[in-house]
């Protein structure tokens, strides 16, 4: 009588595939959750860029005869104003004509409260209010 080698050892192809399954429904979660990190990482860093062009256009208005003209061509403003818009948003700048007062504004990845304004006052909020409606030129404060 010749014996059979097969020791019965090893895994079957369904458990190989429930365990893929599993391992497939873990990392969809966890990219989910990365992916939100992600967004709000990115809007952090869109606010970190705001507070800096408020702080560059106070020392701006130092600096030239208490007017904010021409900030918004100035690299105080164009460099966190470039670094936004490679977090993949745009800054929408604006200056009273007399150059007194000045304001930008941003959208950001949070929908529910999707923008981010700035203005010579110090002000610094974020609210679901498009960003020429908040930064208008006339008055150039972030009104709410």
């Amino acid at each position: 009588m010749k014996k059979d080698n097969k020791s019965g050892a090893g895994f079957t192809i369904i458990e190989l595939i429930v365990v893929i399954a599993i391992i497939a429904v873990l990392a969809a979660i966890v990219l989910v959750s990365v992916t939100i990190y992600i967004s709000k990482g990115r809007d952090s860093a869109i606010k970190s860029n705001m507070g800096t062009i408020v702080t560059n256009a106070a020392v701006w208005f130092d600096n030239n005869d208490s007017t904010f003209t021409g900030f918004d061509t100035d690299v105080s403003y164009t460099a966190p104003a470039i670094a936004i818009t490679n977090a993949g948003k745009n800054v929408t700048p604006a200056t009273t004509v007399d150059g007194s007062a000045f304001c930008a504004c941003t959208t950001l990845n949070d929908t529910t409260n999707g923008t981010f304004c700035v203005d010579s006052t110090g002000y610094k909020n974020q609210t679901n209010t498009d960003c020429v409606i908040r930064c208008e030129a006339t008055a150039a404060t972030c009104s709410d």
